[in-house]
């Protein structure tokens, strides 16, 4: 899943009107005074639309609007949430989900297996341009909804699918379906606590099978929140308890998603205490927030992971020599220590730690601070005499790229300046546009805990995070023959050997693993942050 700043991907919406009745329009003042509401901030959503979420902030506003089918306990592990049970065949390739009974959507519907199996259809069709559809892949099927382009470095020229729909989904009955995978998959249980497998109500669509107008702005979820009003861009998005829940029942009674477009304006209303949680303190108040905020100021560990990417699509990036000798020309540590204060630490692997199969230094030498070597390998390699490196200016990267940048001057000697872009949103449609943009900043959170949720969505072909343009059928081959394992040591073994061959080509740089640095106000009490960067909404309460 992409950092806090947001890629999005558009996809046209049919022209009908989406109506809830009894759904007026939310105020944060008026939500900050009900004392057991709270306030979190977040950066503007790519969407709302499940299939259509891969980043953090909109992955967080849906966990409060959903219900998932599983989610992890302390040791990673799968368990059933809104399922009742998911059970493999003893080839791990046919999956029967059943549901737990008595859970509706917020406008009344009640969740049934149609539910599931509409949602992931629509997400999987190729012609709505879910940016999730990566993760429908597996289903057996999907080759068939997503002709490939003959022709990729041109325009569209793939045929129109002959189907809409999975063969791989089927209904057994109101509460029971099962999903037949292409090949064997012994991990797909854990795959199903991400977002995309969400299930939508048939009030998100229209007779023609397409996602009705406005949908995405006032989403009806299953989940123990409902909105409470329309999504207000660059503002708020509101929700509230839902009365009667079926479910794990929140001690809150609703949350005010309070968009910012700066931390360190996020952070001032978190010291005078307007905002009651900030899940990322930025660099510039790090050295203050103990004083600040006291045992308030909390860490915890997450999933996070920073690299520079290239675009290999530009010829400029073409030679993997010149990606390592700018690898090699990066003090992690200095930045991590000095920019960080020792909040971040220094990334000598593909993957997180957090996850089995972690290497300590599988990048070896490539990851290493060696500017002498470095400006050996980049003289040989003809790298261009200017690099730039572009971010997004709304997540508080400028420090740490201007200090990445002046080590890369002084190794190289070269000319590496920061290209400051306004939104997540404008450097993902360069990157997707396959403009020269120079090197770009990406951050990203599991989605699930495996080795290859940090590979096949970032580097694989068809990946859904795959914004480099990387491409090598001997990496694909390995992701698909780990997921394929009969055994988690299996998949490992598999995954690692594909990890070994972006070490080799370095079409990223790692460059640092992140920890959750957050703080909370004097309202709030048992704030947690997990894993995946978002708050416990099922924990954190109000101080009477």
């Amino acid at each position: 899943m992409l950092g806090k700043r947001p890629w999005k991907l558009a996809a046209g919406l049919a022209a009908f009107s989406l109506l809830i009745a009894g759904c007026g329009g939310g105020d944060s003042d008026d939500e900050a005074a009900n004392s057991n509401t709270v306030v979190i901030g977040l950066s503007e959503p790519s969407d709302l639309l499940p299939t259509n979420v891969t980043d953090v902030n909109g992955t967080t506003v849906l966990s409060s609007l959903f219900y998932p089918l599983v989610e992890f306990n302390s040791r990673k592990e799968p368990v059933e949430v809104a399922a009742e049970s998911i059970k493999p065949s003893v080839n791990n390739r046919v999956w029967t989900i059943k549901l737990k009974p008595g859970f509706t959507f917020h406008n009344g519907e009640p969740v049934t297996a149609q539910n599931y199996i509409d949602s992931w259809n629509y997400g999987a069709y190729g012609p709505n341009a879910q940016t999730g559809s990566f993760f429908f892949e597996r289903i057996a099927g999907y080759a068939a909804l997503n002709p490939e382009d003959p022709d990729k470095d041109g325009p569209l020229k793939a045929e129109i699918p002959k189907t809409n729909k999975l063969t791989g989904l089927v209904k057994k009955d109101d509460l029971t379906f099962q999903v037949t995978l292409s090949a064997p998959f012994s991990s797909f249980k854990t795959v199903l606590a991400y977002s995309v497998f969400y299930p939508l109500p048939k009030a998100a669509f229209a007779s023609d099978g397409v996602i009705v107008e406005g949908f995405s702005e006032q989403v009806i979820g299953n989940g123990p929140f409902k909105m409470k009003g329309k999504w207000e861009h660059d503002n708020q998005i509101v929700v509230e308890k839902v009365a009667d829940f079926k479910g794990k029942v929140p001690k809150i009674d609703g949350v005010t998603w309070k968009i910012y477009q700066d931390e360190q304006t996020e952070y001032a209303d978190l010291v005078t205490g307007s905002l009651d949680v900030q899940t990322s303190i930025p660099i510039e108040a790090l050295s203050s927030a103990p004083a600040d905020l006291g045992e308030r100021f909390q860490r915890s560990e997450n999933s996070g992971f920073d690299v520079l990417g290239f675009p290999v699509y530009d010829s400029t990036w073409s030679n993997k020599d010149v990606r390592k000798a700018i690898s090699m020309a990066i003090n992690r540590d200095e930045i991590a220590n000095q920019i960080f204060l020792g909040s971040r630490s220094p990334a000598h692997s593909f993957v997180s730690p957090v996850v089995a199969g972690f290497r300590e230094d599988s990048c070896g030498e490539a990851c290493q601070y060696s500017p002498a070597k470095a400006k050996t390998l980049y003289k040989q390699g003809r790298g261009p005499s200017e690099i730039k490196i572009t971010y997004n200016v709304d997540g508080g990267h400028k420090a740490w790229v201007d200090a990445t940048c002046n080590q890369i001057t002084a190794a190289l000697g070269v000319t590496c300046v920061g290209n400051p872009v306004a939104k997540f949103a404008d450097l993902q449609a360069m990157a997707r546009a396959k403009e020269p943009i120079g090197m770009f900043r990406l951050s990203w959170s599991m989605d699930y805990p495996l080795m290859e949720n940090y590979l096949g969505p970032l580097y694989s072909s068809n990946g859904s995070s795959n914004f480099s343009g990387f491409s090598d059928a001997r990496f694909d081959a390995l992701v698909k023959q780990g997921s394929a394992a009969s055994t988690p040591a299996a998949a490992i073994k598999k995954w690692q050997q594909a990890e070994d061959i972006l070490v080799d080509e370095m079409p990223f740089i790692p460059l640092r693993f992140s920890n959750n640095v957050y703080g909370y106000s004097e309202r709030v009490q048992n704030v947690e942050i997990d894993l995946f960067m978002k708050v416990n909404l099922y924990e954190i309460e109000t101080i009477a």
